[in-house]
């Protein structure tokens, strides 16, 4: 019956509505998960901070973002995502504002920084959301629309340079805050949880350890943690690597990173509609091969805009690409009622991909003073991804 419910919403449009909603939560809460990022080289000349010191700031927010997501995907699976996005628009309130606070002081940066992450895991709560609003053969589309409100880092990227240089790092705290809020009560008093939403009532522990022993799980993680990750450590890291590799100011390092999450987020929704129509596995692999072809190109420091502005765009399609597909295969391999576990652990592997990478960078740069052997080890796990995915999901159907 509550299925019968569901496709019947699904054909009003009352699922479209709360894939909206979602889609517009999940990217506000992404913006203020990358709040401190396009901000890098400000932090960097205020508070005469090194290469690894402005890494390990950039990719702090993304490790609660990564590992939160466990708990939060566990609590959406027993709570529904309409409690749970409210939840989260209004904790994620203190500490965009003690960020905003902190901007001298580095040890407090890094700490406010970190629970910042709390933003981040919005994502957990989004996919069992919007994956009970759709039948299975539909999934894909929904996942991947919904996916693309990582195009919040587009958002920040572009904008928050812009705030600050207008307003103040206060002042573009204080009105991330307000937006937040508003967004919270809009999730309470609009969106709903679908009919077809049951929740889970066993405890969390026994239904994560359910879900550890599921391989899709695993695989799934190691997918996410290439594409998700790839597009985290690049939305967070690209506004350094941009004004040290290539001298760019704040403003324009923005700019560009920015277009990098657009093309992004374009490419995840496609990936969802792609695997729906070609299989997820097809799409994977063209997302880790596409990966590693311009990871190589970037590792040759090729000019600015072109060709280096044209390969980073196209790894961005690339990368959009797999974050789309890859739920797509959790939707086809694992049970509706798991989703939002699996969802949870996928999630951080995600976003733990893109926590190591910024550091990773940094230390490359201060030892060698440029970025070379990062991109080639990008290239060279991607295509270790994409043998794998060949061989592992051979069995998948279309």
């Amino acid at each position: 019956m509550g299925a019968e419910v569901g496709e019947r919403d699904t054909r009003s449009g009352t699922a479209g509505a709360n894939l909206a909603l979602a889609t517009a939560a999940f990217a506000l809460t992404f913006w203020a998960w990358n709040l401190v990022g396009p901000l890098s080289r400000t932090y960097t000349q205020e508070l005469d901070l090194s290469p690894s010191q402005t890494s390990l700031l950039v990719a702090f927010p993304v490790l609660v973002g990564s590992l939160g997501r466990i708990p939060v995907g566990s609590l959406t699976d027993r709570y529904g995502g309409r409690l749970m996005f409210t939840v989260i628009c209004f904790v994620s309130i203190v500490p965009t504002f003690l960020v905003g606070v902190s901007s001298g002081s580095y040890a407090m940066l890094l700490v406010w920084g970190f629970f910042l992450g709390i933003a981040g895991t919005s994502f957990a709560v989004g996919i069992p959301f919007v994956n009970a609003w759709y039948r299975a053969g539909r999934r894909g589309f929904a996942t991947g629309v919904f996916g693309a409100g990582m195009g919040g880092t587009a958002l920040s990227s572009f904008l928050t340079p812009l705030l600050v240089e207008k307003t103040g790092v206060l002042t573009t705290h204080l009105l991330m805050c307000a937006a937040l809020a508003a967004m919270g009560a809009v999730m309470w008093v609009f969106s709903r949880n679908s009919p077809a939403w049951r929740p889970r009532t066993e405890p969390a522990l026994p239904g994560m350890r359910e879900a550890l022993r599921l391989k899709a799980t695993w695989q799934a993680s190691l997918l996410y943690a290439v594409a998700f990750g790839g597009f985290v450590a690049f939305s967070t890291y690209l506004p350094t690597l941009l004004t040290m590799a290539y001298d760019y100011a704040q403003t324009d390092a923005g700019v560009r990173t920015a277009g990098f999450a657009v093309a992004a987020v374009v490419a995840r929704p496609v990936g969802g509609i792609l695997s729906d129509r070609l299989g997820p596995v097809r799409v994977c692999l063209a997302s880790f091969l596409g990966t590693c072809v311009f990871a190589v190109v970037l590792a040759l420091h090729p000019p600015a805009e072109f060709p280096a502005g044209a390969a980073f765009v196209l790894i961005a399609l690339s990368l959009g690409l797999g974050t789309g597909a890859v739920f797509a295969l959790v939707a086809k391999l694992v049970d509706p009622s798991r989703v939002g576990t699996v969802t949870g652990l996928v999630g951080a592997a995600g976003g733990l991909g893109g926590y190591f990478p910024p550091l990773l960078m940094g230390v490359v740069y201060q030892a060698t003073g440029a970025y070379t052997l990062g991109f080639v080890l990008l290239a060279a796990v991607s295509l270790a991804v994409a043998l794998y995915t060949s061989r592992a999901f051979r069995g998948v159907s279309a």
